[in-house]
């Protein structure tokens, strides 16, 4: 009786906190400008991620690690798949990870697609997309921002009830602007080549349970905004769009998988204004500068309620910084291969809780940028006291990570965090990390 107690002051506390820290943000500068309508969806989206929200943060690790530990993987770490970027692997099916396991190597995937929605893991795991809705193929490549037709990717993702959107054929899509998805979609590009490029990216504002699949994301460009259709039954008017390839605002329960992203006009992915209960999984990210930005102001504060996790991914050529730069909220950071960065890999600011387990950090060439981390605004007596911690991680070329924070937090954490592969088995298991190229009645 008294843990249920416990518990219901928990939410209760945590909705009332979590909306009323949001209130001055209405009127912020950063802040959009409302309608009745997404004030409707701010408030419902907040509801949502109360129910996401994970008040120990640190059984979830745990679940991720033991999720990696019970893998049993058929590959030779130090020769049969050694990453070769310029040739793509021919061989038989590998899956590498668990995420990959639960589906990839199953001839049957593209007769029994919804089974993905059972396959994340980490703090978005309980993101399931359309699995309880019809399938939507998309045929047409067109955007239409105030009208659009039936068969493309914006006419499908405004719909009200839950889908899982698939793609007749190999296709560009340029969006004229913004994508404003609604709630419980899967966009799924498996069986096709399918690039959203050279126009606006895709926003996840006040929605929940949306699962990004297997596409590729690059060239994005800022847009003007104007009048936008974000639902069947609402138009609103939209402010400049920044150029982020995929936004979440104040969005929870998303994965996003397999996708392949470079080159977009202001940030890869960004997860901000207490968007949680987000895994960002198995993709390549190369060509950029600010690559994840999780938390935009510090005077957000309802960014305390972040939970991300970040695995299997395969930080590549031409890449900065901000992988990711995190202001507040807790951040799983998991075999990740960072091949490259000009100048640190993760950053962040606000006394964020960082676990870095299992990654593989090669430090670039210049003796100035071979620190994995970099605090910003705080001296070093502040921020010695944020937990920053480095569990398994593989330094290389002079890499170096440097924690902070209680060392008890390592003892309090120690189930939780030593389960992850080791650094040095990263490259295997990023092999197949980006976009993957699937043809029904094969394996993928």
């Amino acid at each position: 009786m008294a843990m249920t107690l416990n518990k219901c002051l928990f939410n209760v506390l945590f909705f009332f906190l979590a909306f009323a820290m949001f209130l001055p943000a209405l009127n912020a500068e950063d802040g959009p400008q409302m309608d009745k309508y997404w004030k409707v969806r701010a408030q419902n989206a907040f509801k949502e991620a109360q129910q996401a929200y994970n008040p120990n943060p640190e059984k979830e690790s745990k679940s991720v690690s033991q999720s990696i530990s019970r893998g049993y993987w058929k590959f030779d770490h130090n020769t049969t798949l050694r990453r070769t970027l310029m040739k793509r692997y021919e061989g038989p099916c590998m899956a590498t990870n668990p995420i990959d396991q639960c589906w990839r190597c199953d001839s049957n995937w593209g007769k029994y697609r919804k089974k993905l929605a059972d396959c994340a893991i980490g703090f978005g795991k309980n993101a399931i997309g359309g699995k309880n809705g019809r399938f939507y193929i998309v045929n047409d490549t067109s955007d239409d921002v105030l009208n659009p037709k039936p068969g493309t990717l914006r006419h499908a993702v405004i719909q009200p009830k839950p889908l899982w959107i698939t793609f007749a054929r190999s296709m560009i899509i340029t969006l004229k602007e913004e994508l404003l998805v609604n709630c419980n979609k899967t966009i799924d590009g498996r069986g096709s080549n399918v690039h959203i490029a050279y126009g606006a990216g895709i926003t996840l504002q006040y929605v929940q349970n949306i699962i990004i699949h297997n596409i590729h994301i690059h060239d994005i460009l800022p847009r003007a905004g104007g009048m936008i259709r974000d639902s069947t039954e609402h138009v609103g008017l939209r402010t400049r769009s920044d150029g982020d390839g995929i936004s979440l605002f104040g969005a929870s329960n998303v994965w996003i998988d397999h996708v392949s992203m470079y080159r977009c006009g202001d940030g890869l992915i960004d997860a901000i204004m207490g968007s949680t209960a987000v895994t960002i999984s198995n993709s390549h990210f190369t060509n950029h500068n600010e690559v994840m930005l999780f938390g935009a102001n510090e005077k957000h504060e309802q960014d305390k309620f972040m939970q991300i996790t970040v695995a299997f991914n395969h930080f590549g050529k031409g890449l900065v910084q901000r992988m990711p730069r995190c202001r507040y909220g807790f951040v799983h950071v998991v075999n990740n291969d960072y091949t490259h960065w000009l100048m640190y890999a993760i950053g962040g600011s606000s006394n964020p809780t960082i676990i870095s387990q299992g990654n593989r950090f090669i430090a670039p060439p210049n003796l100035s940028a071979k620190e994995v981390t970099k605090r910003e605004h705080a001296s070093e007596s502040e921020w010695k006291n944020w937990t920053w911690r480095s569990e398994g991680d593989l330094m290389m070329n002079g890499a170096f990570f440097v924690q902070s924070g209680n060392p008890n937090y390592d003892l309090k954490m120690k189930e939780a965090l030593v389960a992850a592969k080791p650094g040095h088995m990263v490259t295997s298991i990023t092999r197949f990390a980006g976009t993957l190229r699937c043809k029904k009645g094969f394996e993928c």
